[in-house]
């Protein structure tokens, strides 16, 4: 029936099969990562602590009659608050939200907050 039933050439079946079969030859021409100019290493962020004491307040109005226990001047970004949020929940084993700038933790939560912030190294004020 012509060309059209015929087997591919080794060599293009080869190739299809491994695509980067010839730049492996090329790789120790390659320069290094750590190499290339102008890139240096990025080192971890150590987690920000705020300069104030947080204040870790009780409060009951404006929520239905809900207890919930603010923590304020936490001096953190939207992404940092909402990380803190989870682990918060998950330490205190309650729920909470980000409202603004401050987390709300479901309950009177004021001892176990602070004590939680103080594993933290971060100096609290109970009111």
């Amino acid at each position: 029936m012509g060309k059209r039933h015929e087997e591919p050439a080794k060599e293009s079946a080869a190739a299809f099969n491994a695509p980067f079969a010839k730049l492996a030859g090329q790789r120790d021409s390659l320069p290094r990562a750590s190499a290339i100019p102008g890139d240096k290493p990025k080192a971890p962020t150590p987690p920000r602590t705020p300069s104030k004491p947080v204040v870790v307040r009780y409060e009951r109005k404006g929520h239905g009659g809900k207890e919930m226990t603010r923590l304020e001047r936490l001096e953190l970004g939207t992404a940092e608050l909402a990380k803190w949020l989870k682990e918060a929940k998950q330490a205190l084993g309650c729920g909470g939200v980000v409202d603004g700038s401050d987390i709300l933790l479901q309950g009177d939560q004021r001892e176990r907050a602070a004590a939680w912030l103080a594993k933290r190294n971060i100096r609290t004020t109970i009111s």
